[in-house]
């Protein structure tokens, strides 16, 4: 329980906000075994948006919780002097440094390899988790109504941006998160690589292709090959050529970088 506090559910996060909610958790001296185990994968409790956004950062952040605020600084409007800057507030140190980094890596391989596959940027680290809540009436867990959601956040490795997208009982889909608001965040991300300008990684884990997926591969590197050698080890692509030699001096795009099957590779020959 201590953990669930620390991680600040419960209570409210001192947003700059009006109308916060303190979620719902519990009483801790009725808690039993049960109550115990539906707590750890959130039946039976009720959080917020930005208490799950505050946490998620906490986590892998290096551990430390701030207090979210949504005004940074605010500027004169004919001198864009700035008249007031809000500093960040830690709150508490929560975990590590090294659960930390522990646990994005786990939620790099959810967007790798697990639930969260449609949020998966070729070329960039992303982690994340699904969620599919079932929603409450009268006190009762209702049949077949969900809020699907999906919280992600990239570089994998040095988080810069947290996304977290809830989608209230969608119909005509398949009722998960990962089918529904993973790609909707997705398209966040993507966005906020050019924003952000999030350089590209070729560290990050390698997606586990499912026979429907459009399938990505890392690039081989053919610059200094002759191009009957660069036609060898570009098998399975379009190659286009310009220039005139029997040595590849350019490639576009650039090694180990992850392109779509049979798409076309230039070579500038010298």
């Amino acid at each position: 329980m201590s953990y669930i506090n620390n991680f600040g559910f419960g209570a409210k996060t001192g947003i700059d906000l009006n109308g916060e909610s303190n979620g719902i958790l519990f009483n801790i001296d009725k808690m039993g075994p049960v109550e115990l185990a539906t707590t750890s994968f959130g039946q039976g409790i009720s959080v917020t948006p930005i208490q799950q956004v505050t946490a998620v950062s906490a986590a892998i952040n290096g551990g430390t919780l701030y207090e979210p605020f949504l005004v940074k600084e605010m500027l004169e409007p004919e001198t864009k002097s700035v008249i007031y800057t809000k500093e960040p507030v830690k709150r508490r140190k929560v975990i590590s440094e090294e659960t930390s980094k522990l646990v994005r890596y786990a939620l790099e391989s959810v967007v790798a390899n697990g639930s969260g596959r449609s949020a998966y940027i070729e070329n960039y680290r992303v982690g994340g988790k699904t969620g599919t809540a079932q929603k409450v009436q009268n006190g009762v867990y209702m049949d077949g109504n969900y809020i699907l959601s999906f919280i992600g956040f990239m570089p994998a490795d040095d988080p810069e941006i947290v996304v977290y997208v809830a989608i209230d009982h969608p119909q005509g889909v398949t009722q998960y998160g990962g089918v529904v608001a993973a790609p909707i965040a997705k398209s966040v991300l993507e966005t906020a690589i050019s924003v952000l300008d999030i350089e590209p990684s070729s560290e990050g884990m390698e997606k586990e292709y499912n026979w429907l997926d459009t399938k990505y591969v890392k690039l081989p590197e053919v610059t200094g090959l002759t191009v009957e050698e660069a036609k060898k080890a570009l098998k399975g692509f379009s190659i286009e050529y310009s220039g005139e030699g029997e040595n590849i001096v350019y490639q576009s795009p650039s090694a180990n970088t992850y392109i779509k099957e049979g798409e076309t590779v230039k070579l500038m020959l010298g």
